[in-house]
């Protein structure tokens, strides 16, 4: 499993323990990484460096390959397009030379049943409209970010090493994920953060950005369910059938909040809503069509808007610490992406 220390991660590895002999993570530490809650599992600091990769593969020897590390913050994109090429698009390229070279010193069985899964977003695909069709395999790429740019660029990196080469990879594009161990830039631990410490809450534009919101548990079983049972060559669209405003989404959160964790004066936690310049190049809506992946995988997301928000909100009270071991460091809630 090679990570960025991500929130996906501690879930996909206890999804995956009892399946393996030995789960291997090689953790690609990027900006949004936090190694905090991966000391159960077997890890290795490393980078995308092609010799340290090819290093890895031979000590690790492994089965499966689920690439899952990537810079992944629009915001942070527009700030600082470089980091997300390097990791995102020249990381992958060393991963699959790496990946290639395994793959072609296997023989028989092993050889037959290697795969290679990478994990990619829904970003690549651009914008809808409100009443457009929801994103498919076949939808076409129109990246507007540098990081759906890259990712983009990854994907299509993928598949070519498919095409050319016969590494047997599979492909994933899953909608907005959400959940506990988020880095705390992403909009639900930034509702939840702001509602606890009693700032202002930031919505971009008017609220009316919609998104397919998919929970990590949900995210992490359909990985599993790629990895094993999915074809090489074949993409899969994953998506929690869950699209809201992300203003609607916003006071769902507060709401919550004001049941769990009311505030002392009394006053309604989405009283400190506050309307903020909009991200530039900010798609309107995403949406996922999950059909090939239920019907081919036997995958379907199990929580629904109401018990995935409650569980996710209710983990971030629960664990005060790992906030703030977070905001220790050099991340401080501030706006990003602003130009």
């Amino acid at each position: 499993m090679i990570n960025s220390a991500g929130f996906t991660k501690p879930v996909a590895a206890n999804d995956l323990e009892g399946l393996t002999d030995e789960l291997f993570d090689d953790v690609v530490q990027t900006m949004t990484g936090n190694t905090n809650g991966l000391s159960a599992y077997s890890t290795k600091p490393a980078g995308f460096a092609g010799e340290a990769m090819r290093k890895l593969f031979a000590s690790a020897q492994p089965d499966a390959v689920m690439h899952l590390a990537a810079e992944s913050h629009v915001d942070r994109s527009i700030d600082g397009p470089g980091e997300f090429i390097a990791t995102n698009v020249n990381g992958t390229f060393q991963l699959l030379q790496a990946a290639l070279g395994h793959w072609r010193s296997l023989a028989g069985p092993a050889k037959d049943a290697f795969r290679f899964l990478h994990v990619s977003t829904d970003e690549v695909f651009g914008s809808l409209g409100p009443t457009d069709p929801a994103f498919h395999e076949a939808t076409a790429y129109d990246p507007h970010s540098p990081y759906s740019a890259s990712k983009a660029a990854s994907d299509h990196l993928v598949r070519a090493w498919h095409d050319t080469y016969g590494l047997p990879v599979i492909v994933t594009n899953c909608s907005n994920n959400y959940g506990p161990y988020q880095f705390p830039e992403k909009l639900i631990p930034v509702v939840i953060l702001k509602c606890l410490r009693r700032e202002a809450i930031p919505v971009y534009g008017q609220g009316e950005n919609i998104r397919d919101w998919l929970y990590v548990d949900d995210h992490a079983r359909a990985l599993l369910a790629a990895v094993t049972k999915g074809v090489p060559g074949r993409t899969y669209c994953i998506g929690g059938d869950n699209e809201r405003r992300n203003l609607d989404l916003v006071k769902a959160l507060c709401a919550l909040l004001d049941e769990f964790r009311p505030r002392a004066d009394g006053q309604p936690h989405a009283s400190a809503i506050t309307f903020v310049a909009d991200r530039p190049g900010h798609d309107l809506r995403y949406a996922i069509d999950a059909r090939r992946a239920r019907a081919e995988l036997g995958w379907a997301p199990q929580e629904d808007f109401q018990s995935g928000f409650r569980k996710t909100v209710r983990w971030y009270l629960d664990n005060p610490a790992w906030i703030q071991g977070i905001l220790d460091g050099s991340y401080r809630l501030e706006r990003q992406g602003k130009l």
